[in-house]
């Protein structure tokens, strides 16, 4: 070979060197990116499956606490069932006794004792309360309200309705100087049962309320004298605790409104509370 042919292939042999080199420089470059690349979207993974995973952290310290706080709302919610059970089944058995106590003293068959919707009522046969067309207490009406007084000391919170009915027979006219209709007659026997229980029988007359519905309210034919004589009667309506509310222990209000006036339709009824007025007195 000649010199200068080995000059040539010297050179290309560095060249080719070179090339080769430069090639695998290259190549090591695109190695060196994909690594730097996979390396970043690693970290990039790694930042995101921390964030998830601090988000998953707080998700289930929420999810615990709001499981606790449901459980505690559970707990509270099953121990106001339970209070407000045993205060039903409580005031049940108080409506029961109240109920026995008064069918034991007032065994009577002028009385007649109903329970309904929490309201206990007492009824009795005007003939043992009062004479014909008059409005003062007899004897045996004084001493079947003592009978009831005395079981409702027992019960201090339950509120007392006094209601009187008639029967539909007008009043005669010798008494209508008194009692014009049947609604003052009613209200005036109401109002003597009231003040005997508050003035007599030492019931709280903040207990107390009278009513008198004439001969609007029957129970039964006032054609027939039996019926008239079941018409003729005191209604004690002694309410419970729950209907009563607050009004059954509360002082008596002081600078009181004047009363509302009636309804249109309900001028069948006169009312008088905390036994105001006092009873009528025999001709």
């Amino acid at each position: 070979m000649s010199k200068q042919a080995w000059i040539v292939a010297s050179v290309l042999t560095v060249l080719l060197g070179f090339s080769l080199f430069g090639l695998a420089c290259w190549h090591r470059g695109l190695e060196l990116d994909q690594a730097a690349q996979q390396l970043a979207t690693a970290r990039a993974e790694t930042h995101n499956a921390r964030a998830e995973a601090a988000g998953l952290r707080n998700a289930l310290a929420n999810a615990q606490s709001r499981a606790a706080s449901l459980r505690d709302s559970l707990v509270e919610t099953t121990n106001r069932v339970a209070e407000l059970q045993r205060q039903t089944d409580e005031a049940q058995r108080s409506r029961q006794t109240l109920e026995d106590q008064m069918r034991r003293a007032l065994e009577s068959k002028d009385v007649t004792i109903s329970e309904l919707q929490g309201k206990l009522t007492v009824n009795i046969l005007d003939r043992i309360m009062f004479d014909s067309g008059e409005a003062q207490l007899k004897p045996e009406g004084q001493e079947v309200l003592r009978k009831i007084a005395a079981v409702l000391a027992q019960y201090p919170n339950r509120q007392i309705h006094v209601i009187g009915h008639t029967d539909n027979v007008p009043i005669r006219a010798s008494s209508r100087s008194k009692y014009p209709s049947n609604w003052e007659l009613s209200t005036a026997r109401a109002t003597a049962a009231v003040r005997f229980l508050s003035e007599q029988a030492g019931v709280d007359p903040r207990r107390l309320g009278a009513v008198g519905y004439g001969e609007f309210h029957p129970i039964a034919d006032n054609t027939t004298p039996e019926g008239r004589a079941k018409n003729r009667r005191i209604a004690l309506v002694v309410l419970s605790e729950e209907l009563a509310g607050s009004d059954a222990v509360a002082p008596p209000a002081t600078n009181a409104p004047a009363p509302v006036p009636p309804a249109a339709g309900d001028t069948n009824v006169t009312e008088t509370t905390n036994a105001a007025a006092p009873p009528a007195s025999a001709p």
